[in-house]
Order: structure tokens, then C-alpha cells, then sequence
């Protein structure tokens, strides 16, 4: 009886010591477990870093849209200011040179015609620059004549002065016409005088007489600075 049981608690003390086993092994399985858990968690801190890469790649597509600053470079093109530069610069200078050290033009004088009683008759055209006209009688003679025929065109006689004149300011200058040359009756009448100070000018003046002139063979002078120098008279 006594072998039986001494036998009988072999066993149940080796079943005892099984199942403290078992339950270490379980237990040593828990932190194995959490420990692959932990592995499982690399794959996933790589996938996170992998999405830091695309990421990335915006960060770089970045680098093309800041270069689109450079399309500011366009600011050179404000460089077109040079074109106001030149604006300013072509303007001022020549408008001031537009009314000195010309040759004057008809339409540069202001002109008065007064009737004389010397050598026979004539008319007197005093000249004067217009208000910021400086300009120069030159040529010396101006082209007269009365309305638009042949017949009606002065003939230089060659008097008063022979050099440019220069007007501005109060200056002045005088031509004399005298209408008429011969003792016929066979001209024609006026009532204006058209005066040109060069040839081919495009703004001639025509001017009201103080009375009706006959007209025939007309003459005139050259321009002078002295009105006694500008008497027509055929020598």
C-alpha cells in the first residue's frame, strides 16, 4: 500500500511540475509576441518615411515654381524706360531749337504794309519776328506779287542791304514795292500783295493794301535794316 502511494505522488508531483512548466512557457511566449509586434512596427516607420519622400518630391517641384521668379527678370523690360529717356530727350531740345537760327518763313514775321509817297509811289512792308522767333532774311529778296499771273510778279532791283538779317525782338526790317513802272494804262488793279520770303515757302502772307494799286511791272527791293534804303526806284 505504501509503494502505491508513494508511487501515486511521484506522479501527481511530476504533473504538478508539467504544468508549472507549460505556464512559463506561456508566459515566455506573451514578450516574444509583443517583441515581433514591435518588429512589425519597422515596416511601418519605413512606409511613414516613404511617404516623407513624396512629400520630398513636391518639396522639389517647389524649386521649378520659385524659378518661376525668374520670369521677374522680365523686370528688365521696365530697360523700355530707355524709350521714355530717348521720349524726353528728342523732344525738349528741338522744340526749343524750332524758332532760332532758322531761316524765317513768312508765316515766322508779322507783316504791315503802309503806302509811301516817294519815288512816285510805293509800299512800304515793315517786318518784325513773331513773340520767341529768332530768325534770318535769308535770301535777301523776297518774291512779291500781285495775284497769281506772271505779269503780276516784282522784279528785284537789287536795293537795300546784301547780307542776312537777323531779327527778334523789337528788329525790324523794310522792303519797298512800288506796283508799277511804266505810264500805260495797261495793268491790272489790286487790293493784296502776296509776299513770300524765300522760294517755294508754303505759308506765303498775303496782304491787304491801304489802297487799290495798278499794277505793271512791278518792282521791289531787297530787305533792309533802314527804311530809306528800301525805296524802289529803277536806276
Amino acid at each position: 500500500m505504501r509503494s502505491r502511494l508513494a508511487a501515486r505522488s511521484a506522479r501527481l508531483v511530476l504533473a504538478a511540475a508539467a504544468v508549472t512548466a507549460l505556464a512559463a512557457t506561456a508566459t515566455a511566449c506573451g514578450p516574444d509576441d509583443s517583441a515581433d509586434t514591435g518588429s512589425s512596427a519597422a515596416p511601418s516607420a519605413a512606409a511613414s518615411d516613404g511617404g516623407d519622400s513624396p512629400s520630398g518630391d513636391t518639396a522639389a517641384t517647389g524649386a521649378p515654381s520659385t524659378g518661376s521668379g525668374d520670369k521677374t527678370g522680365s523686370g528688365d523690360k521696365t530697360g523700355s524706360g530707355d524709350k521714355a529717356s530717348a521720349g524726353g530727350d528728342t523732344g525738349s531740345g528741338d522744340g526749343e531749337k524750332s524758332g532760332y537760327g532758322q531761316v524765317c518763313g513768312a508765316n515766322d514775321l508779322d507783316l504791315t504794309v503802309t503806302s509811301e509817297t516817294q519815288a512816285g509811289g510805293y509800299y512800304l512792308v515793315t517786318a518784325k519776328a513773331k513773340s520767341g522767333i529768332t530768325c534770318y532774311l535769308d535770301p535777301n529778296t523776297p518774291s512779291v506779287s500781285f495775284g497769281s499771273g506772271a505779269d503780276g510778279v516784282a522784279s528785284p532791283v537789287g536795293q537795300g542791304g546784301e547780307d542776312s538779317i537777323k531779327l527778334t525782338g523789337s528788329s525790324v526790317a523794310y522792303t519797298g514795292i512800288s506796283p508799277s513802272t511804266t505810264n500805260s494804262n495797261n495793268g491790272k488793279e489790286f487790293d493784296t500783295v502776296i509776299i513770300s520770303t524765300m522760294e517755294g515757302d508754303a505759308n506765303p502772307a498775303e496782304l491787304k493794301l491801304p489802297d487799290t494799286a495798278h499794277v505793271d511791272k512791278p518792282i521791289v527791293t531787297n530787305w533792309a535794316t533802314s527804311s530809306a534804303e528800301a525805296v524802289p526806284v529803277i536806276a
